[in-house]
């Protein structure tokens, strides 16, 4: 088994066999639907397939007055894909079969101690020791798919110069080939925003999303866009250029080199903690007292702690945040008109009212709405849509 490194149009059997996996079981007559195949031609495929053990006949399917057809569907054990997502808080390594089901999901924190090498050396124990558990040949792993944080350099499998990560050595790192060299397994390199929209889309293939927009609020801003069920890509892989959209032109700026006024600078994890330092510095003692630390130690875990107390200063600090991230998700949509827009990261999942009020934000300010109103949702997958899209990216790659 190998990765198919052309980006050509998908054969037909391609076609024939990503039909069969997003339906979970299909019939014949179904698949001569969707293809321009003869019948003939058709069924020499499918029994093609069934002898490669690529897909299983599966049963019969209920008669419409002849006989029953068969049903066909993915052979789970053809081959497994891993999917690991770096960022800065934690990383992610998930183990899938063929049908994208997770076989395991381990995560691990970044601390300082998480250096390239060390990420390096982490997953690829973890690979083997999974492939020991669940008593896989590692010829049948297809390849490993890795979601990160960019700016990245997709072509040549290398992290760039991403920001925040609290190790060093996180510049121009040749991801790929550390991983190949440690594992012998072929590995992909896409932004982790794709790679979460992939996996969101794929949970949600029965609803037939296709103009999609994911938004990832953490430590930073991150975001991608769908058309027609396919990523668009820019003439640059910069997936945080969301942050620096100015909301505010004499606003203040979160780095030197970045925008002032910048979306960023006020929703964030960096600029929530920025901004509770100030408050706690200018309040004197209650703040200080309140949260028992002094205003250059609090961290967003204090707030979050703060916040599970209904800590009122807390909240509207979180309040703010959320509506001017949904002012900026106003003007992704009213340029972009996605129908489904995604939410992610630490500061969506971690505060129910950070991402209602969000939302109600956003709508207020939709253009045409409510004759045009689009689907908000933290997705499916949530905190494991990275490496499952990831996986996934893999998975779409594998020869057939």
């Amino acid at each position: 088994m190998s990765l198919q490194r052309n980006n050509g149009m998908p054969s037909s059997k391609r076609l024939i066999y990503s039909h069969i996996a997003e339906q979970g079981t299909v019939s014949k007559a179904e698949l001569l639907d969707r293809s321009s195949m003869t019948s003939s031609t058709l069924t020499r495929m499918l029994d093609e397939m069934v002898s490669e053990k690529l897909i299983l006949a599966s049963g019969f399917g209920p008669s419409s007055g002849g006989r029953r057809p068969i049903l066909y569907e993915t052979n789970p054990e053809y081959g497994y894909f891993f999917g690991l997502e770096i960022s800065r808080f934690s990383s992610t390594l998930g183990f899938y079969d063929v049908r994208m089901n997770p076989m395991s999901l381990t995560r691990w924190r970044m601390d300082e101690a998480m250096t390239p090498e060390r990420v390096v050396e982490h997953a690829a124990a973890n690979m083997k020791a999974i492939l020991n558990d669940h008593k896989v040949d590692p010829e049948k792993v297809v390849g490993v798919g890795i979601g990160a944080v960019g700016p990245l350099d997709r072509e040549r499998g290398v992290i760039m110069k991403p920001r925040y990560f609290s190790s060093p050595g996180w510049v121009d790192v040749p991801i790929c080939r550390m991983i190949e060299e440690k594992t012998g397994f072929p590995a992909e390199l896409e932004n982790g925003a794709n790679a979460a929209l992939m996996g969101e889309q794929w949970a949600m293939r029965g609803s037939k999303p296709q103009h999609m927009l994911y938004v990832h609020a953490g430590v930073g801003l991150r975001s991608a866009m769908m058309s027609y069920g396919q990523i668009i890509h820019g003439s640059l892989d910069m997936e945080g250029a969301i942050g620096q959209m100015i909301i505010q032109t004499d606003g203040p700026r979160l780095n030197e080199d970045g925008n002032f006024g910048a979306l960023e600078a006020y929703a964030s994890v960096q600029a929530l903690e920025r901004l509770a330092q100030s408050r706690a510095k200018i309040s004197g003692g209650e703040w200080p007292e309140r949260l028992q630390s002094s205003p250059e130690r609090i961290r967003y875990e204090l707030l979050l702690q703060e916040l599970r107390q209904n800590n009122s200063h807390v909240e509207e600090l979180f309040r703010q945040a959320a509506s001017y991230l949904g002012i900026g998700l106003a003007n992704m949509i009213n340029m972009l008109h996605p129908e489904t827009i995604v939410l992610g990261g630490t500061l969506i999942n971690s505060y129910d009212r950070f991402y209602e009020t969000a939302i109600s934000i956003a709508r207020k300010n939709v253009y045409y709405y409510p004759e045009y109103e689009p689907v908000f949702t933290k997705g499916e997958l949530r905190e494991d849509a990275v490496a499952t899209g990831a996986a996934l990216m893999v998975w779409k790659k594998m020869s057939i």
